[in-house]
Parts: structure tokens; C-alpha cells; sequence
């Protein structure tokens, strides 16, 4: 029952969600060993939604889309560790709802009827669950400054290759002796190797522009 209810046509879209669930457990877990963060993908979330740490007015004029965002948590927690919630949630509601209906019916809903539905009914479980991790998240990496204020810092390249218009990882602390882990790359035509220390000059759409320790000297 349960395999028929995972390998069924009508239930794919679930299916999936559980195996990117388990791709990104597993992607976490690298990043954990070779010594990074799952808040690097932090740096792709638009400007409004960047600063997770930080309360978000509700009240201010952000637009419906960003107020429903900030309603879910998206940007309050790190990225990677919303989607797990996100497609554990999307996912385990799909199937308790098809597996009910079949067992009334003996048949399932459509997919195209099923996964829209389900999208709107799993909000309040993402929401309320994305809540809880917050509440419970380690703060030792996060920060109360704007992302502004690492300008003038040094950062240490820990992973990847660094190239002008290709970023790497980086982790910087702040003044505070906080650790961020942000990615940079190159304000000039040269290349940052692993472990190499660069200083931050300025903020651009990905993350941080740096010019090599030396060239500061």
C-alpha cells in the first residue's frame, strides 16, 4: 500500500519532493563536513528576505508577495534548512490526503488537482513548523548587523575557487567575533585560491566584491 501510494502516477509530484528532501539532507551534511554553511545559499534570497536574523516590519510597506513570504519564514531561517520543511510538509500532505481518499474510494485525486490543493493547504503546517525551527535554530552564526557593515573585513576563502564573476565561499567575523559565511569574488582581474584572505570592498548582487590581503598592504 504504502509503495503503491509512492510509485502511483497521481502522486509523483510528492514523490519527488521527498527525494529533493533527501538530496538537500544530504547536501547539508556535505557542506557540514568540508567545513561549510548552509547559509551560503542565503545569498540568493532578494534583499528584503536576506537578513533572517532580523524582525521584519509587517506593517511597512513591502508588498503583499514579500509580507506573505515573511508569513512563511522564508529568509528568517537559512535557506536550505526552509526547503527540507517546505518538501517534508508539501509532501507528507499530499499522501495522508490521497491516502485517505483511496481508502474511501479506491482511487486518488488528480494530479492536477491534488498538487495546487495540497500547495495551499500545507502553507499554514510550513509556517507553524518553519516558526518552531526558528525558535530552536542555533544562533552562534547569525547576526544582528547589516550585511553592509563586513565591508572593511577580512574573509578567508574556504571553498572553491574564487573568479571574477564566479564567487566562492567565504567565512569573515564580524566585530562582534561573530562568523558569516558569505560568497565573494575578485574586484579585480585575479583569482583567490582556497584558504587564501582577502578584504571585502563592497556588495553586489551575490555577495561580496574583495581585493587580495597583499593589495591592501
Amino acid at each position: 500500500m504504502l509503495w503503491e501510494l509512492f510509485t502511483h502516477p497521481s502522486n509523483y509530484i510528492f514523490s519527488i519532493s521527498l527525494v529533493l528532501c533527501l538530496a538537500i539532507g544530504i547536501l547539508e551534511l556535505l557542506l557540514l563536513l568540508i567545513g561549510g554553511s548552509s547559509q551560503v545559499m542565503d545569498q540568493f534570497l532578494p534583499e528584503q528576505l536576506s537578513d533572517y536574523q532580523t524582525d521584519f516590519d509587517l506593517e511597512a510597506d513591502h508588498g503583499m508577495i514579500w509580507q506573505f513570504f515573511d508569513w512563511l519564514y522564508l529568509g528568517r531561517i537559512p535557506l536550505l534548512i526552509w526547503l527540507i520543511i517546505f518538501l517534508t510538509t508539501y509532501a507528507l500532505t499530499g499522501f495522508i490526503i490521497q491516502g485517505v481518499f483511496y481508502s474511501f474510494t479506491e482511487h486518488y485525486f488528480s494530479v492536477w488537482l491534488i498538487a495546487p490543493a495540497v500547495l495551499f493547504l500545507s502553507m499554514p503546517f510550513v509556517r507553524w513548523a518553519s516558526a518552531l525551527v526558528s525558535k530552536i535554530i542555533p544562533k552562534d552564526e547569525t547576526t544582528a548587523i547589516f550585511s553592509e557593515d563586513l565591508i572593511g573585513q577580512q574573509a578567508e576563502i574556504i571553498l572553491g575557487i574564487a573568479r571574477p564573476h564566479s564567487p566562492a565561499q567565504a567565512k569573515v567575523k564580524d566585530q562582534f567575533g561573530q562568523t558569516h559565511y558569505v560568497l565573494v569574488e575578485p574586484e579585480q582581474d585575479e583569482i583567490f585560491q582556497q584558504g587564501q584572505i582577502v578584504i571585502l570592498t563592497q556588495k553586489n548582487k551575490l555577495g561580496f566584491q574583495a581585493i587580495s590581503q597583499h593589495t591592501n598592504d
